[in-house]
C-alpha cells in the first residue's frame, strides 16, 4: 500500500494539489470510515498517517488502542513536524 494507491484510491488521482476541497472532505470522510472498520494495524496505521498530513486525523486515543501504536504516530508526528519548513 503505497502512498499514490491510496491517494486513488480516495480521491482518483495521484496529484494531491487537485483535488477540489469537496472531494479531500469527502473522500477523507471514507477514509475515517475505513479507519474505524480497519482491524489490521498496519493498515489502520497508514489510513491515520493519510489522515494526519491532510489534517484530519482522529485523535490517538480514539484511533489506537495500543500504546505501542500511539507511541508511533507521535513519533511520526514529530518527525513530520521537524521536516516543516520554517514559519
Amino acid at each position: 500500500m503505497t502512498f499514490d494507491d491510496q491517494l486513488l484510491r480516495y480521491f482518483g488521482t495521484t496529484d494531491i494539489s487537485t483535488i477540489p476541497p469537496a472531494a479531500l472532505e469527502a473522500g477523507a470522510e471514507r477514509m475515517r470510515v475505513d479507519l474505524g472498520l480497519e482491524t489490521d494495524r498496519p493498515r489502520r496505521f497508514v489510513l491515520w498517517a493519510l489522515l494526519y498530513t491532510l489534517g484530519q486525523a482522529p485523535d490517538l486515543d480514539v484511533a489506537f488502542e495500543s500504546e505501542d501504536d500511539r507511541d508511533a504516530a507521535r513519533n511520526l508526528m514529530a518527525l513530520l513536524e521537524s521536516e516543516a519548513p520554517p514559519a
